[in-house]
């Protein structure tokens, strides 16, 4: 079963489970007739075909979908599942950006909500999907580790939580072999100290990436480098000092 077929199974059932509304805002506007009247699209439909185009992969038309539905009905009993479905819908498409701040919209709003674990692992996963070539900026990697670290902490016994360790160690591989390269990068153009800076810290917050011995290797030859340039520094004071 694919990741799009295991949301908040509880939730979403529950949703599409609540009876039609037939009073309150707007859900009929009037009767089709000789008046021209139409008739409003109700809450409980749109959700229905939201969910329907997501499950078809039409993710713009579901998008389309749930944006009418948070903006026609936004005190309806399906407002919620809209907001989520709509994030949902965001990131299958491949709006990352749009996907992430709206699944981290859905927690603010809704922070004691069954369906949190859930938004923060596919906010998470946003930021995963942004991830470049180790040579690039890192930024949305420094965020998928912070939320997919926050998720194992706050909600360890979730389903999201072990699906996120993977991706959490994926991420922090990215991170090391983006330092690493930004070490060798230093140490090629004689910035020692910088290098060594960079292998050092690569050493104490991702000693498990498999760049451990390769790191330390490249510390012993930046040490090397370093007392070399002060010695012939130090020698080069001495001359001066005659």
């Amino acid at each position: 079963m694919t990741l799009r077929k295991r949301f908040p199974v509880l939730l979403l059932v529950a949703a599409l489970a609540l009876p039609l509304l037939t009073t309150g805002c707007g859900v009929f506007k009037g009767l089709f007739g000789s008046s021209g009247e139409t008739i409003e699209v109700p809450p409980q439909q749109l959700a229905e075909e939201g969910m329907q185009a997501i499950a078809d992969e039409r993710y713009q038309l579901a998008a389309q979908k749930f944006q009418d539905l948070k903006d026609r009905y936004p005190y309806s009993r399906y407002a919620i599942l809209a907001e989520l479905k709509l994030a949902d819908a965001r990131y299958f498409r491949g709006d990352y950006i749009e996907a992430a701040d709206a699944y981290a919209e859905f927690e603010r709003l809704h922070p004691k909500n069954e369906a949190v674990p859930y938004v923060i692992y596919q906010q998470g996963m946003s930021f995963f999907k942004q991830m470049t070539t180790l040579d690039r900026e890192q930024s949305v990697t420094v965020k998928a580790i912070q939320l997919f670290t926050r998720l194992r902490q706050t909600y360890p016994e979730s389903p999201y939580s072990s699906m996120a360790a993977a991706r959490l160690t994926e991420a922090q591989n990215n991170l090391a072999g983006h330092e690493f390269y930004v070490g060798e990068f230093y140490y090629k153009m004689e910035a020692f100290q910088a290098a060594l800076g960079r292998f050092r810290s690569l050493i104490e917050n991702y000693p498990d990436t498999g760049y451990h011995t390769r790191a330390m290797g490249y510390i012993s030859l930046c040490q090397q480098k370093l007392a070399e340039l002060e010695a012939r520094q130090q020698a080069k004071n001495d001359q001066n000092s005659k």
